[in-house]
């Protein structure tokens, strides 16, 4: 299977599961797609990404957490210091469990404990000698119930937030353009956000 088939066959599952898809302009990518899973006005943003050179697809998606939410975790760890570092050790723990690659981005600060949860990214390779529609979807899904799972205790410990995206200070950095304007890169939705935001350069 080359990266066309691989296309091909990844927009034919995607139409006939209902699965709205928009084609994104990547220099880095053969295709990179957005789409909507699952397929409801609460589903989440995901990357469907098929790098340029390699003989695999990356599915992806990101969340950004709510700016309320950040306060209280803020608020955690000062009070709190060790209870918030294990939070965070078991976030790490439950997303290695699930076996996926994954990212998340913490708040900088000048203390010695960690700043809050600010986004988080959880992604999984399928080389394409293993590319097959169950495959596929089902790590549509599996992502999909993970983030689910990060989100649930979010919110369990820090409450539901008030709609508003938290900073993200790794991105704040990372998109700063040369004339000091942070380009707006991520697009949210609902109390806890889904953005689309994603570097095919972050995944080895």
């Amino acid at each position: 299977m080359d990266a066309k088939e691989a296309i091909n066959l990844i927009e034919r599952w995607l139409a006939e599961e209902g699965l709205q898809s928009k084609s994104l302009t990547d220099a880095r990518a053969q295709k990179h797609l957005h789409v909507r899973y699952p397929p409801s006005r609460n589903g989440h943003l995901f990357n469907i990404v098929i790098p340029k050179g390699r003989n695999l697809v990356i599915i992806g998606s990101v969340t950004r957490v709510d700016a309320a939410q950040q306060d209280e975790m803020t608020s955690h760890a000062e009070a709190d210091p060790v209870g918030w570092e294990e939070w965070l050790h078991g976030t790490r723990l439950s997303l290695i469990r699930g076996q996926f690659d994954w990212t998340i981005h913490v708040g900088k600060n000048e203390t010695p404990q960690s700043g809050p949860l600010q986004a988080f990214n959880i992604s999984r390779p399928i080389w394409f000698d293993g590319l097959n529609q169950h495959r596929f979807l089902d790590t549509l899904r599996r992502i999909w119930l993970s983030k689910l799972g990060v989100i649930h205790e979010i919110r369990f410990a820090y409450g539901h937030g008030s709609g508003t995206p938290g900073p993200v200070d790794d991105w704040a950095k990372a998109n700063q353009t040369s004339d000091g304007q942070t380009p707006p890169e991520v697009e949210f939705q609902d109390g806890l956000s889904f953005g689309s935001s994603f570097d095919v350069d972050e995944w080895a």
